[in-house]
């Protein structure tokens, strides 16, 4: 049996907005969320769910209860499965208790178990008076007072090689459960795994149901030759960096009440909004935005705010996040900060009220993709109005609300003079559901231009697929050059290609670790040994590129030319199976705008470009 104390700690701390929300799409009225019922065919909302009192009920057909009643009817589950399953999601432990009862043990207890010691570890070593003084001083002058310290459960990582590790040892926490967790480091050069986090202010990264599965570490002062300013947990058993949120657990309710997220780039942005009572922001986790953190996001929220740096980088991390939320169906506007401003920055010496005035200020994505174009000249000649529909063209085809896009497609109609029905030829040309490829990447396979529907990443080997045609792998190395080299090429390249295009797996690793970071200057951890050993060469490379316009866009060419070869091939195949003439009327007509757009091979466009 399950201790009623159990079940009373699981009832209290569930989320039950947050469990329905994967099943009915609520909306908030007043103190209570309203949508239509699951349990019958509703065609108003009718169904209510009163998160303060714990309980929901429909007006319709009169089905009503609690969190666990819910899943119980919903899932099909009993009494005890719906308990574990609650339990599970809200971060609290279920262990029956029963004569003979052999107890059912969670593979991946140790690895919490781990995480938790570390965090309070790391939180008695910043209260310590000696050995976390310096680490209290430097949070009390970045506005971060002992309240918000206490409620993010930061911590300090004194400067020491094995400080975590003697500790653990003494309570009996294995060295292998540390190293897989990533607290500990193994090396061939070291007798013993050291510890990863060495002088810095640890920020636990919790799920949302409240167990720490990760951290993230600020160098304490100035990072030394080599040490990153920021350092997090490698990927392991219980962290996966592209599925969470940093805050969301704690920041969740507020996100519902202001119907509205701030997306912002570090743990110190989160931090210190929330010490300024700004407690609806959430943080990326050292990564490009990705698809699963996206859809966690649209359970709280259909609209987000952007707080990304203005600089180059930031913008380039803004715009590809702005895609991968429209995809999902949220939302986003573009904040923007004076220059060398960040939210950390702002809040601390404009308050709260100067910040709210720039969030009252965002700009809908597309709206300050063309304030950028027209600022830097796009739209006097065309030749860069094409450029610029280029740099438009990701965004219209990421976006999953048909609404919404419908404008989009007419903003950028009416400030390109292009025809509605040539963008939305384009659109259409090579638009593919996002989300579908491999891995946890944020890109957008929407963003590839020539990637083709139905294409995922690596589908050119799947069983029962077409093989692909010869690859050209000295057009994907010379591209990665060019990247490598000339990192703002980088978006220009996604404009017009995605991960999928690439044939080697080593190479599309490569391109791919690019695209998360695009300003990576070594092979990211956890990158497979042979793409560390061929992104060393590539960065190693000698000889700077000569006529690097043109090696960049024969290269794309290449690559683009050889995806749509498999289109056409694809579409020859389908078209002979076709089982009624709307479907083989509409293959024709892709394999003629297909045709059209390669005769033969791909006319690259002349755009302008930086001098060699």
């Amino acid at each position: 049996m399950i201790p009623e104390d159990v079940v009373e700690e699981i009832r209290a701390r569930a989320d039950l907005v947050e469990i329905i929300g994967e099943v009915v799409e609520l909306k908030r009225s007043g103190k209570q969320y309203k949508g239509k019922c699951p349990f019958h065919e509703d065609r108003a909302p009718s169904f209510y769910v009163t998160p303060d009192q714990g309980f929901y009920k429909c007006f319709g057909c009169d089905e009503s209860g609690d969190v666990f009643t819910f899943v119980m009817k919903r899932m099909g589950m009993d009494f005890p499965d719906a308990i574990r399953y609650v339990g599970e999601r809200s971060g609290v432990e279920v262990r029956e208790v029963s004569a003979g009862d052999e107890g059912r043990e969670d593979p991946l207890r140790p690895y919490y178990e781990a995480n938790a010691f570390a965090r309070t570890f790391f939180q008695e070593t910043l209260a310590d008076p000696e050995a976390g003084a310096e680490a209290r001083e430097y949070l009390r002058g970045r506005g971060i007072d002992d309240e918000t310290r206490e409620r993010f459960g930061i911590g300090y990582a004194p400067d020491d090689w094995g400080a975590l590790r003697a500790a653990a040892e003494v309570h009996g926490i294995a060295r292998s459960v540390l190293v897989e967790n990533g607290l500990l480091v193994e090396s061939e050069r070291a007798p013993e795994p050291y510890d990863r986090f060495r002088n810095r202010i640890i920020f636990p990264i919790e799920a949302v149901g409240g167990r720490v599965v990760g951290f993230g570490g600020r160098i304490l002062g100035a990072s030394g030759k080599g040490a990153p300013k920021y350092l997090n947990s490698p990927e392991g058993p219980v962290y996966h960096k592209g599925e969470g949120l940093y805050a969301l657990g704690w920041n969740r309710h507020a996100i519902r009440k202001e119907e509205v997220a701030l997306l912002v780039e570090g743990y110190m942005d989160v931090v210190a909004l929330s010490a300024g009572g700004v407690n609806h922001a959430v943080g990326v986790l050292g990564t490009s935005l990705t698809v699963e953190q996206a859809r966690l996001l649209k359970r709280y929220t259909r609209r987000v705010l952007l707080l990304f740096d203005s600089d180059e980088a930031g913008l380039r991390a803004t715009f590809r996040g702005a895609d991968v939320l429209l995809a999902a169906g949220i939302h986003p506007s573009v904040v923007t900060l004076p220059e060398g401003e960040d939210p950390d920055s702002v809040i601390r010496s404009e308050g709260r009220a100067g910040l709210e005035r720039y969030l009252d200020q965002a700009v809908d994505v597309i709206d300050r993709k063309l304030q950028l174009l027209e600022e830097k000249g796009f739209f006097r000649s065309l030749d860069r109005k094409r450029t610029a529909v280029d740099k438009l063209l990701p965004t219209l085809r990421a976006t999953a609300d048909e609404t919404l896009r419908d404008m989009y497609v007419s903003r950028v109609a009416e400030k390109t003079g292009v025809r509605r029905d040539t963008l939305e030829r384009e659109i259409q040309a090579v638009s593919s559901p996002v989300g579908r490829g491999e891995g946890r990447s944020a890109f957008n396979p929407r963003s590839g231009a020539g990637s083709g529907r139905g294409r995922e990443p690596g589908s050119g080997r799947s069983k029962g697929r077409l093989r692909h045609p010869p690859p050209d792998l000295g057009a994907e190395r010379q591209l990665l050059l060019v990247l490598l080299q000339a990192r703002d090429w980088l978006d220009r390249a996604l404009e017009r290609i995605g991960p999928g295009e690439f044939q080697n797996p080593v190479y599309q690793a490569i391109f791919q670790a690019l695209v998360d970071e695009p300003e990576l200057t070594a092979p990211p951890p956890g990158m497979a040994p042979e793409a560390v050993r061929t992104m060393e060469q590539l960065l190693g490379h000698p000889e700077e590129l000569e006529h690097t316009q043109r090696v960049f866009e024969e290269s794309i060419a290449s690559l683009r030319d050889r995806s749509l070869r498999v289109r056409e091939v694809e579409l020859r195949k389908a078209l002979n199976a076709a089982e009624s003439p709307e479907e083989e009327r509409e293959l024709l007509e892709e394999l003629q705008r297909l045709q059209k757009d390669r005769p033969g091979r791909w006319n690259v466009v002349r755009r302008e470009r930086p001098a060699d």
